[in-house]
């Protein structure tokens, strides 16, 4: 399972997804469906902006969880 982090990169940045919504150009819904997982096809242009505008690199904010047991 792929999972995306965004909400721990936020309260580390100190940044809620109003101002990433400002900060990447990315409309915030958009945003708010990374931020609570409701994505599942990931668009290349909205994580490098994510990216980008946190200084981060993509494995930050996206993490494989293998559920195999």
């Amino acid at each position: 399972m792929v999972k995306i982090s965004l909400d721990k990169v936020l309260k580390e940045k100190d940044l809620t997804r109003y101002k990433l919504a400002q900060k990447t150009g990315i409309q915030y819904q958009i945003i708010d469906n990374y931020y609570k997982n409701k994505v599942t096809r990931y668009d290349s242009y909205v994580l490098d902006r994510i990216c980008s505008a946190l200084e981060c690199k993509i494995s930050d904010i996206i993490e494989y969880i293998n559920e195999e047991k």
